[in-house]
C-alpha cells in the first residue's frame, strides 16, 4: 500500500535508476517477485519516486478511510454536537455546507501537500521556510492532544474489563461506591427529576455513579486544584494503551497499516450490528425522528452554525498532520483527488448514519423512562460512559452487547491515537535526521512522554484536567494553525503553483473551485472561526462545577503555546537569514531548491507574490 520515502536528496539534473525495496519480513526469504525499475527524480527540493509494487488502489482508499481521520469516533463526538442542536435536522444544512466549501478542499490540499512534498508537517514547509512554524504549531498540537486522548482509551478498556461478568456493574445500587441516593432505574420515573431537571444531568443512576465514582472517583476531589493521586487500575489500563500503540507505531506504516485492518474495520461491523439491534428497539422511530427533524428556525442561531463549522473541520482531521504524515509515504503519482472526495464523503455519511444508531438507542431510553428526547441527550463523555452503557444494561443479553460496544470504542481510540502519534514522529523524525536514525527509541520516548503526562488525567480530578486540555489544546489553536497553513499554500507559494504540483502527480490540474476555494473560500471560513469561537468563548465548566480564572488562564496559555510558534519562527528565521531586508525576504518565503536564485537576484517568488496577491 505504502512505499518507504527515500529521505536524501540528490542534485539536480542527476537520473539514478534503483529498485524499489521489498519490505522486510521475518522467516525465510519471500518468493522472487517482479519489481519494477523506478526512476528517482529531484523536484522542489525533494525527490519523489514512481513505482507499482505497492499500488493497491482500493487498499489505499480504504487505508485513508479508516485511519488518517477520526473516523467513527469522532461520529459519536459529532452526535454530541447534533444533540446539542436538537432538533438536529437543522444542524446538517450548515454541516453539508462547510463540508464542500471548506472540509473537502483543505482535506484535499493536506493530501497533495504531503504526497507531492513528501515529507512531515514541519518539513514540508521547504515551499515556504517562513511557515515552518505552522508545522511545529500542528505537531505541538497532536502532542496535546495524545497528553488526554489515551486517557478516554483508557476508559473504554476499564469498561471492557468491568463488563466480562454475569451482570454489568453498573445496573443496580449495590456496590461499594455507590452514594445513599442512589437510585434504581427500575423504579424511576418523571416525577423523580422535579425542578425541570433533565434526565441527563440526574447523576444518581447506577450508571453515572460508575462512571463518575466507581471509574474517576470524581466525589473524592473538591475541584482542578485537588487532584490526588493517579488511580491504579486506569493506570494499568493506560499503560496497556500506551504499549499497544508504541508496537503498533515504531516500525512506521509498516506495522500500523496492519494493525488498521483490525482496529478500522472492525468498528464498521459492529456499528452496523447496533444499528440493526437499536432500530428493533420500542422508541426508536421517535429517536429517529427527532434525528431528522428540521426546523428552519434554528438557522437563525450563530451557534449552529459555528457548531458545524467547527465539527466538520474536527471530523475529517484537517490540521493534526495526519494527513500530511501518511500521504508523504504515497506513491508520487497516487490520485490523491479522488481519495478526498471518496474518503471526505464516506467520513461524513458514516457520521450521519452513526446518527441513527446513537438516536435510536436515546428514543429507547426516553421511551423506558417516559420522557422527551431531549431530556435523554447529553453532550460530552456522558453520551458514551453513561447513557449507552445504561441503555445496553437493559438488553437482553446486555454483557454480549457491552463487550461488544466498548471494543468498538477501544479500537476506535487506538486508530485515531495512531494517526496523532504518527503525525508528532514522522513531522519531527522527518526534520531531525537523528530521530529518523533511531526511530524506535524515538517512538518509545512519544509513548511514554504521554503516558506520564496522563496521569494527571487519571487521577480523582483528572476529569477536570481532560476538560481543560479537550476545551484549549486543540480548539482555537488549530482552527489557526490551519489558516495559516492555507494562507502559506495559497498566497505565499501560490496556487497557480500547487496547482502545476497537483499536475505533475495526476497529469490534470484542480478545477476552479478547488482553487477558489484554497485562495479565498477557507481562510475566510477558518477566519470567520477562529473569530467567532474566540468572541463567543466562555468560562469553562463541567457539569455545575465552574473552573476558577486560573485554570481559564492556564488553558489559554496552552493554546497560545502552540499558535505562538508561527509568529515566533517567521521572526527567527528573518533574522538568522543574511543580506538586506529585501534579500532576507526573499529567502524566507522562496522555496529551499531555489534559494541559488535568490542570490543571483532572480527572485521568483517575489513576482509570484505579486501576482496573486494583486489578482485578489
Amino acid at each position: 500500500m505504502f512505499k518507504a520515502r527515500m529521505n536524501k536528496q540528490i542534485q539536480p539534473d542527476r537520473k539514478v535508476s534503483v529498485v524499489a525495496p521489498l519490505p522486510d519480513r521475518a522467516g525465510p526469504p519471500p518468493p522472487r517477485k517482479d519489481v519494477e525499475l523506478i526512476l528517482v527524480k529531484e523536484h522542489n527540493g525533494v525527490q519523489y519516486t514512481s513505482s507499482k509494487l505497492w499500488d493497491v488502489t482500493f487498499l489505499n482508499i480504504f487505508f485513508f478511510t479508516l485511519l488518517l481521520q477520526e473516523g467513527t469516533f469522532l461520529a459519536l463526538e459529532q452526535v454530541l454536537l447534533l444533540q446539542k442542536n436538537n432538533p438536529v435536522g437543522a444542524f446538517l444544512i450548515p454541516y453539508i455546507l462547510f463540508l464542500i466549501i471548506a472540509g473537502m478542499p483543505l482535506f484535499y490540499m493536506e493530501l497533495a501537500l504531503g504526497q507531492y512534498n513528501r515529507e512531515g508537517a514541519a518539513t514540508v514547509w521547504k515551499i515556504c521556510p517562513v511557515f515552518k512554524g505552522v508545522g511545529y504549531a500542528v505537531i505541538l498540537i497532536a502532542l496535546y492532544v495524545g497528553f488526554y486522548y489515551n486517557v478516554i482509551i483508557a476508559w473504554s478498556l476499564y469498561y471492557l474489563f468491568s463488563s466480562f461478568t454475569f451482570e454489568l456493574p453498573w445496573t443496580n445500587c449495590d456496590n461499594s461506591w455507590n452514594s445513599p441516593n442512589c437510585t434504581d432505574p427500575k423504579l424511576f420515573n418523571a416525577s423523580v427529576l422535579g425542578n425541570g431537571t433533565k434526565y441527563s444531568k440526574y447523576k444518581l443512576t447506577p450508571a453515572a455513579e460508575f462512571y463518575e465514582r466507581g471509574v474517576l472517583h470524581l466525589h473524592e476531589s473538591r475541584g482542578i486544584h485537588d487532584l490526588g493521586l493517579p488511580r491504579w487500575q486506569l493506570s494499568l489500563c493506560l499503560l496497556v494503551v500506551v504499549i499497544i500503540l508504541f508496537f503498533s507505531l515504531w516500525k512506521g506504516v509498516k506495522t500500523s497499516g496492519k494493525v488498521v485492518w483490525i482496529t478500522a474495520t472492525l468498528p464498521y461491523v459492529v456499528l452496523f450490528v447496533l444499528l440493526i439491534h437499536g432500530i428493533t428497539l420500542p422508541g426508536a422511530y421517535n429517536g429517529i425522528n427527532a434525528y431528522l427533524h428540521i426546523d428552519f428556525r434554528r438557522l437563525k442561531e450563530a451557534t449552529v452554525w459555528i457548531d458545524a463549522a467547527t465539527q466538520i473541520f474536527y471530523s475529517l482531521g484537517a490540521g493534526f498532520g495526519v494527513l500530511i504524515a501518511f500521504a508523504s509515504y504515497n506513491k508520487f503519482d497516487n490520485n490523491c483527488y479522488r481519495d478526498a472526495l471518496l474518503t471526505s464523503t464516506i467520513n461524513c455519511v458514516t457520521s450521519f448514519i452513526s446518527g441513527f444508531a446513537i438516536f435510536s438507542i436515546l428514543g429507547y431510553m426516553a421511551h423506558e423512562h417516559k420522557v422527551k428526547i431531549e431530556d435523554v441527550a447529553t453532550e460530552g463523555a456522558g453520551l458514551v460512559f453513561i447513557l449507552y452503557p445504561e441503555a445496553i444494561s437493559t438488553l437482553s443479553g446486555s454483557t454480549f452487547w457491552a463487550v461488544v460496544f466498548f471494543i468498538m470504542l477501544l479500537t476506535l481510540g487506538i486508530d485515531s491515537s495512531m494517526g496523532g502519534m504518527e503525525a508528532v514522529i514522522t513531522g519531527l523524525a522527518d526534520d531531525f535526521q537523528i530521530l529518523k536514525q533511531h526511530r524506535k527509541l524515538f517512538t518509545f520516548g512519544v509513548s511514554f512522554g504521554t503516558f506520564l503526562l496522563a496521569l494527571f488525567c487519571i487521577t480523582n480530578g483528572g476529569i477536570y484536567v481532560l476538560t481543560l486540555l479537550d476545551t484549549f489544546a486543540a480548539g482555537t489553536s488549530i482552527l489557526f494553525a490551519v489558516l495559516m497553513e492555507a494562507i502559506g499554500v495559497s498566497w505565499f507559494y501560490g496556487v497557480d503553483r500547487f496547482s502545476e504540483d497537483i499536475q505533475q502527480m495526476m497529469g490534470f490540474k484542480p478545477g476552479l473551485y478547488w482553487r477558489l476555494c484554497w485562495k479565498f473560500v477557507s481562510p475566510a471560513f477558518l477566519l470567520f472561526v477562529v473569530i467567532v469561537s474566540i468572541i463567543n468563548f466562555k468560562p469553562l465548566t463541567y457539569d455545575d462545577y465552574t473552573f476558577p480564572l486560573w485554570a481559564n488562564r492556564i488553558g489559554w496559555g496552552i493554546a497560545l503555546s502552540s499558535m505562538i510558534l508561527v509568529p515566533a519562527y517567521i521572526i527567527y528565521k528573518f533574522m538568522n537569514v543574511r543580506g538586506t531586508f529585501k534579500e532576507r525576504l526573499a529567502y524566507c518565503i522562496t522555496p529551499e531548491n531555489e534559494h541559488q536564485l535568490v542570490a543571483q537576484g532572480n527572485v521568483r517568488q517575489f513576482k509570484v507574490c505579486f501576482q496573486i496577491w494583486l489578482s485578489s
